[in-house]
């Protein structure tokens, strides 16, 4: 028997902010029109004055804990991935466990847009390894509060929210047919950190500093990095590009999408978009969007299910799943 690791659970939470383009226009020199036609976002969710990662973290986690009908006292482990934590130290999770009542042990994991892909990998490796049974994973994040309001090239780009999952241990037969995680693929290149970092940080500013983004470069990096890394978790499992019932991505902008789609000739109704209603959320967006897709019937006990993401880092990742 092989152990495997699969998602029993889903959940998100968007906060109750939203702020369209048309907005958005009245505060920078940009429209609606601009920012469709370049990324596909309509509006976005922002955090409230107060509300912290943690805060959309627990939302996100409670709704996944009921969705996997599993309690507290089930959590053997908590990760969150999150570029935007409420402190320095201690990390997110900590807070998260603290007001869930989780007796076990948590830590942040920082890869920023490929956050939850590393965090469901390393959740992966703690389960297959006997460590532990069943994993809280989050991605959460308030991007909101690392942007400069007034460059239109990056404050149009993201938004804020939460997306969870409950992964637990299960037998498998050791073939393609388990559910559960079957393959993860993660690279970084920290060669190309200057074309997406925050020009700030405790050890360098002392300061929480701002998004700064290479928007063509990083389009040309994600489109060919995200194909790589797609057809490396195919390989590794001997499945073809005609096998995947759904691409779930990280929701950057509708081109990148689009243009990684087509890499493999996926059809546009085999991939769960929701950048134009959530903007990036980061570290959240796969999780939000896998959790739309799951809710409203779309992905199916037994379908054959990718999510791949690139960040800030570089990092990217994907892990190629049968529901």
């Amino acid at each position: 028997m092989t152990v495997r690791s699969r998602i029993i659970g889903c959940g998100s939470y968007l906060p109750s902010n939203v702020l369209t383009n048309e907005e958005l226009a009245k505060r920078v020199d940009t429209s609606d029109e601009w920012i469709v036609t370049r990324t596909g976002i309509r509006q976005r969710h922002i955090a409230a004055d107060g509300e912290m990662t943690s805060d959309l973290a627990v939302a996100a986690a409670t709704q996944a804990m009921e969705d996997a009908g599993v309690t507290a006292a089930d959590i053997d482990m908590i990760i969150v991935a999150t570029a935007t934590p409420d402190n320095t130290f201690p990390a997110t999770a900590t807070k998260v466990q603290n007001r869930l009542g989780v007796i076990g042990f948590a830590f942040d994991i920082q890869a920023v847009c490929s956050g939850f892909v590393y965090a469901l990998t390393t959740a992966d490796m703690y389960i297959r390894n006997g460590q532990v049974k069943t994993v809280l994973i989050i991605g959460a994040e308030t991007f909101s509060r690392i942007l400069d309001w007034q460059d239109r090239r990056t404050c149009v780009l993201f938004g804020d929210g939460a997306g969870a999952v409950v992964v637990q241990a299960v037998e498998g037969q050791g073939t393609i047919e388990d559910q559960g995680i079957l393959a993860s693929r993660l690279h970084s290149d920290g060669g190309k950190y200057n074309l997406l970092y925050v020009d700030g940080g405790p050890s360098s500013t002392q300061t929480v500093g701002h998004l700064q983004m290479e928007g063509k470069e990083v389009f040309r990096h994600a489109v060919t990095n995200l194909a790589g890394v797609i057809r490396e978790v195919l390989a590794d499992t001997g499945l073809e590009p005609a096998d995947i019932d759904w691409l779930v991505p990280h929701q950057a902008n509708r081109r990148i999408l689009d243009s990684t789609a087509r890499k493999f000739g996926i059809s546009e109704d085999k991939v769960v978009i929701t950048v134009d209603r959530h903007a990036n959320t980061s570290a959240a967006s796969i999780p939000l969007a896998l959790t739309e897709a799951v809710h409203d019937g779309r992905i199916k006990r037994g379908d054959i299910v990718i999510l791949e993401a690139m960040g800030g880092g570089f990092t990217w990742g994907a892990s190629l799943i049968r529901w």
